[in-house]
């Protein structure tokens, strides 16, 4: 196995690692208690808010499967000679995104913590989140493909957000020893922004053709120039 291989399947394990580790965090909600774990940091009337509410229980349920469906489509070894199942997956995913996951995250930055600097912070990761999915989708709709796994590359590095939000705050805190609150202002923008810059770095360094290699999606002529 290679080097680039062996820290994409690294990668792997640790998102599927925090899905399921999400998903454990995810159960206690469903008995819709307004007292319980996160939901004691808000106020009354936050938690008594039928917005709120329907943002909160819509996101942490549809964000669970978008990591789930997106982080499949970075295997597409998986999907040889199952084309379908690559393009429902991905419709899933899309649909997730732009229907619930980010529409639902956009509603809860209304409500976030922190004053001003969170909210706008959280609003904007939630529209580029939207448009970065959209452009993704749109490229696919016109078969480019080396630019839609660009803008999946990109989108799927938003929804990582939350994985890098509760590294990044356990490294500050208990690391750095940044107080509570300059330690989620910080993560706030940073799990997203710090997240996009790496997925650039990878889109530079050809991860986007790696990929489209992988699943041959890419014809063969055009694979072998990029090869050379």
């Amino acid at each position: 196995m290679s080097f680039p291989s062996l820290l994409q399947w690294l990668a792997g394990a640790a998102v599927a690692a925090f899905t399921i580790l999400m998903g454990t965090k995810v159960w206690p909600y469903l008995s819709f208690e307004p007292g319980i774990h996160f939901l004691t940091t808000k106020s009354e009337a936050t938690n008594s808010s039928g917005l709120f509410r329907l943002g909160f229980y819509v996101h942490i349920t549809s964000s669970l499967w978008v990591l789930a469906t997106g982080l499949a489509q970075f295997f597409p070894r998986l999907f040889r000679g199952r084309a379908a199942l690559h393009h429902r997956l991905g419709k899933l995913y899309v649909v997730s995104v732009l229907a619930l996951a980010a529409p639902s995250g956009l509603i809860l930055a209304g409500f976030a913590n922190g004053g001003l600097v969170a909210k706008v912070g959280f609003s904007l990761q939630c529209v580029v989140w939207w448009l970065s999915t959209w452009q993704a989708y749109r490229l696919a709709r016109q078969r480019r493909w080396e630019p839609h796994t660009e803008w999946m590359i990109r989108s799927f590095a938003v929804t990582l957000a939350a994985m890098s939000l509760r590294t990044e705050s356990y490294v500050l805190y208990y690391v750095f020893g940044t107080k509570p609150i300059e330690t989620y202002l910080t993560v706030t923008w940073l799990s997203w922004t710090g997240n996009l810059v790496l997925a650039e770095v990878l889109i530079q360094l050809g991860a986007a053709r790696r990929l489209l290699r992988q699943a041959r999606f890419t014809p063969a002529r055009e694979t072998a120039v990029v090869a050379q």
